[in-house]
């Protein structure tokens, strides 16, 4: 019986360069402290100036007045949502599953299309690191400075420098403290009363939560965030094809690598365009090499981009050895952008917001709920009338105070005991109890079902069904 051999493909990466390259335990092992040198170039000054927008928005908006409160207060403890002149509650909550749903396919569309740009460009974990990066330099100098440092004696001027550097991120960890639970919990009071010791735990509690986790994520963590915790860089594999937009080297170009004076012609020495400066590693806040190939590490962030456009204008060389490409692009093939995975995720996308406005035109200024009373069904009171008794709810979603009116259908010659009119306060949920009697002879069948109409002024009305109940 004759045997077929078993092709065997070599997978070896032909970029390998052990000088750069890291193994599988320096790569995994958390106590590999990474310095990240400083990059400057286009792509550096896009994430810069988004990141200092989104922050300056984060940290501004709790403090944005709207009448006698805050523009956005999300009060758990009321269960009241305060968007401007819109107040919402544990009933609209659809919108905030749609509002998620929203973001997520947002998240699958523009992966698909580009990528990680939301780690790189957006997410905090890399606006708050590059935050804190940005102190460590100016206060203990550049990245090899620090290296050198901290692998020396620990002299006063360094320690003062550390101490200095690490009161701003304390510094910048609870001012982030503050502006996250401001959004929860009126922000003036937190402030006075968190300096004025006058605070109640919870509060003070969550201020220094969170300012904890942002100095260990942004100041110690940070990469490892990003490997080891965020199940984000995890799962993008499924969202990525070839013709996903990621940050790629180009191989083709750049090898064979090497040293080279800048007078040097590259071809006559057999070399490629890339010179082996490992400034792309270097500038990485991850630590990865770029050079061997796509890894999940990578948060798309370009760092390495502009580390290595500026070697290559050094040198003379053309730009976009190392750029925002494709893996088809890389093989020499041409990049599909209009394609079915991506259309669908923009479609859905679509449909979602679509939903969203949709609901939150249909969010209706008052709400109405009605309780039959369970321990009693029905009684005889006595002007020999049935009488049913009800708990009736008002919510006040509005931001003035309203007056509203109750009638109900689907009785004859009712007899209401208790308010028709009503006045409720802004945000207020008032509760009160009513009855409504008929004559016997006026009811056809032992149940009937009845509707609870509630109106204002402004010809606005809403309608809750329940039953009346005749006997059993």
């Amino acid at each position: 019986m004759s045997r077929d051999k078993i092709d065997i493909k070599d997978v070896t990466p032909k970029t390998f360069n052990p000088k750069t390259h890291k193994t599988k335990g320096d790569r995994f092992n958390p106590s590999n402290r990474i310095y990240v040198r400083e990059s400057k170039g286009v792509f550096q000054k896009l994430r810069r100036y988004g990141g200092w927008f989104l922050l300056v928005m984060f940290a501004m908006v709790p403090w944005i007045p709207y009448g006698e409160r805050q523009a956005i207060l999300l009060d758990i403890g009321n269960q009241q949502f305060n968007f401007f002149g819109t107040t919402l509650y544990p009933q609209d909550l659809t919108l905030l599953a749609l509002l998620f749903m929203i973001a997520a396919f947002g998240l699958f569309f523009l992966t698909t299309f580009l990528g990680r740009v939301w780690c790189g460009y957006l997410c905090p974990q890399t606006v708050w690191t590059f935050m804190y990066i940005w102190f460590e330099e100016k206060l203990e100098g550049s990245a090899n400075k620090r290296r050198k440092q901290d692998s020396g004696k620990l002299t006063t001027n360094i320690a003062m420098r550390k101490a200095i550097k690490h009161l701003a991120w304390w510094g910048i960890a609870l001012a982030t403290g503050f502006t996250f639970v401001g959004y929860f919990a009126p922000v003036k009071e937190l402030v006075v009363d968190f300096f004025s010791f006058n605070a109640s735990f919870w509060p003070v509690f969550w201020v220094l939560f969170f300012a904890g986790c942002t100095y260990a994520n942004a100041g110690w963590m940070r990469s490892i965030v990003c490997i080891h915790m965020c199940p984000y860089a995890r799962f993008q594999s499924a969202m990525f094809d070839k013709d996903t937009f990621i940050v790629g080297y180009n191989a083709k170009r750049g090898e064979t690598r090497g040293p080279r004076s800048r007078k040097a012609d590259p071809k006559a020495l057999g070399l490629g365009d890339c010179i082996d400066c490992d400034l792309c590693v270097q500038v990485c806040p991850t630590g990865i090499d770029i050079r061997d190939g796509l890894q999940y590490e990578c948060i798309n962030c370009g760092a390495c981009i502009d580390a290595c456009d500026n070697t290559m204008e050094r040198m003379g060389y053309e730009k976009g050895l190392i750029s925002y490409t494709t893996e088809h692009r890389l093989s020499g093939k041409h990049t599909k952008v209009a394609r079915p995975k991506l259309l669908g995720y923009g479609a859905v996308l679509l449909v979602m917001i679509g939903l969203f406005f949709v609901q939150v035109a249909s969010v209706d200024p008052v709400g109405l709920s009605v309780l039959r009373d369970r321990s009693q069904l029905f009684r005889v009171n006595g002007s020999g009338e049935i009488e049913n008794t009800y708990t009736l709810k008002i919510i006040n979603k509005t931001q003035q105070q309203q007056q509203y009116r109750l009638d109900v259908e689907g009785l004859n010659d009712v007899s209401w005991y208790g308010n028709q009119t009503v006045k409720v306060e802004p945000g207020e949920v008032l509760s009160f109890p009513l009855s409504l009697g008929v004559k016997p002879d006026n009811l056809s069948s032992p149940v009937s079902t009845i509707q609870f109409i509630l109106s204002d002024s402004e010809d606005f009305s809403i309608a809750v069904e329940s039953r009346f109940i005749k006997k059993l």
